[in-house]
């Protein structure tokens, strides 16, 4: 009774283990999930191929969250900046880089007054992001300038890609906020 026991036992298992054994239809062995109880099984007992975790795949990423402007006031001081101003239309432009650290230059930094465009920074993390035009905000309808410029980067975190100009009252003034990231540039900063 005993050895009848364990050789129904043997035919169980092997029962079980019989599946693997069998060649796929395109005459390949199939892998260990390829077992009707596995949860990737289809219909016809063959899995569908899963990507690895580092595969691509043609499922499109989800797109990042947004990131919200920096609030007014006190900031972590960390930036990496390309700035680029130009003085006057027809002039060359000048670029500069910044890069700042807990609100202190880092010697790869190109910025002619890196010291202040850092403490600017750490002094007011939002200072990059000026109102934006065509908001509720009424401008007077002044010229400080033909300068230009554009930051793009980061600050604490925070993608910049913002744009300066000196044709009215509130681009002349979000300038002027800026100017020490900005440096000198036609006499304006």
């Amino acid at each position: 009774m005993h050895k009848m026991r364990l050789r129904l036992a043997a035919l169980a298992i092997a029962a079980l283990l019989m599946p693997a054994c069998t060649p796929t239809p395109d005459g390949g062995s199939p892998s260990p999930s390829a077992t009707p109880s596995s949860p990737s099984a289809t219909a016809s007992g063959t899995s569908a191929p899963s990507p690895s975790p580092d595969a691509e795949t043609s499922v499109p990423a989800p797109a990042p969250a947004p990131s919200l402007p920096p609030a007014a006031g006190p900031g972590q001081g960390n930036a990496e900046l390309a700035i680029t101003v130009i003085p006057a239309e027809g002039e060359p432009e000048v670029s500069h880089t910044l890069v700042c650290e807990a609100g202190v230059p880092s010697a790869e930094s190109s910025h002619p007054d890196a010291r202040a465009a850092c403490a600017a920074l750490k002094d007011n993390a939002a200072l990059l992001n000026p109102a934006t035009p065509g908001t509720a905000q009424a401008c007077t309808e002044q010229y400080g300038g033909p300068q230009k410029a554009t930051v793009t980067g980061v600050v604490d975190g925070v993608p910049v890609d913002t744009e300066f100009a000196r044709t009215n009252g509130c681009e002349i003034s979000a300038w002027d906020g800026a100017k020490d990231v900005l440096g000198a540039a036609g006499g304006a900063a």
